[in-house]
């Protein structure tokens, strides 16, 4: 019988691993973040909450990849400009950094690139880079707060972007306690748990799943043994490259902090772990769970959530008379 691939990456990502220390697993920690331009930061985290940026004045970065809520927005898909459906589930931001591309089909290489796209995106932000600068640049705290962080003192959709991907940054989520145990306290998580991680490994779910965030870092077809049924339209990165084998195949998204990050998969059909497990198992793996295995795997899912950045809201400069105004209404 033909094995699945997902399970020969899986087979294949075992054997390097038992070559190496007792220490190593095929899931890393999370490193705490380490901010090395803390006003940088400061700026993009006003920026990353400002909804000027939006056409309405109404949406955020924070609207669709909200920080009180482990960085989504736990609906299916995003609500958009003028109340338009997104056309897909908005991924979390959190350990965005240890992503391979941004958004489900890795259109965008980095976060900065990343967070253009959804200013001027009809359908998300509903604005353009044009406005988006014009309405920051007439704000003089803004000013100041370009000049004291960029060298041409010019605010740009590219300075714009590079300080809201500083922010992302530091949006990590260490200290879960998975991390514990793989750091050595092997009470900090139950024996139960530590058998969710074994089946985990031994089913294949490892084969994607990897790596410090727990995945994030690879593309992979979803439906690999069998057909995922959806009505979702999204087609994956086939609509970048226009190939066929490339159809339905997604970035696979990282497990760290999904406990909390439902609605699940990239069409947000899912919202239990238990049924997400089921599924992937059957699908990707062409594996039929017990419900005591599922149950211990969702255990080690869980283990993955991590200390949750605290945040301060940023108090943002108002705006004046040279402003441009929000148009949150079909007029």
């Amino acid at each position: 019988m033909k094995q699945p691939l997902i399970l020969i990456l899986a087979m294949s990502t075992n054997l390097l691993f038992a070559t190496s220390s007792v220490a190593q697993e095929p899931i890393s920690i999370i490193e705490a973040a380490n901010i090395t331009e803390p006003e940088k930061v400061a700026l993009g985290k006003m920026l990353y909450f400002d909804p000027r940026l939006s056409k309405s004045g109404y949406i955020s970065c924070n609207s669709c990849h909200n920080l009180a809520t482990a960085g989504v927005d736990s609906l299916a898909t995003s609500i958009g400009d003028q109340w338009q459906q997104g056309p897909i589930n908005s991924p979390t931001v959190l350990n965005s950094r240890y992503n391979i591309a941004q958004f489900w089909d890795g259109r965008a290489k980095d976060l900065k690139e990343q967070a253009g796209g959804p200013i001027a995106n009809p359908k998300e932000m509903g604005s353009t880079h044009s406005l988006a600068v014009t309405t920051i640049a007439s704000i003089p705290e803004y000013q100041k707060l370009f000049a004291d962080n960029f060298d041409n003192n010019a605010i740009s959709i590219d300075t714009i972007t590079d300080a809201i991907a500083a922010f992302e940054e530091t949006l990590v989520t260490p200290n879960s306690p998975f991390d514990q145990y793989l750091m050595g306290n092997k009470q900090a998580i139950s024996s139960n748990t530590i058998n969710g991680y074994r089946l985990f490994k031994e089913v294949g779910c490892v084969g994607c799943h990897n790596g410090p965030a727990a995945g994030n870092n690879m593309y992979m077809k979803m439906g690999v043994v069998k057909t995922f049924v959806t009505t979702n339209p999204a087609i994956g990165r086939q609509a970048l490259t226009g190939k066929a084998i490339d159809k339905n195949v997604f970035k696979v998204p990282t497990l760290r902090n999904i406990e909390l990050t439902y609605p699940y998969f990239h069409d947000g059909s899912v919202w239990t772990l238990e049924e997400a497990v089921t599924i992937m198992a059957d699908i990707q793996l062409g594996k039929k769970l017990s419900e005591k295995d599922t149950q211990d795997i969702v255990l080690f899912l869980q283990s993955l959530t991590g200390d949750q950045p605290q945040i301060v809201l940023p108090i943002l400069p108002p705006s004046n008379k040279n402003t441009p105004k929000p148009t949150p209404f079909i007029l």
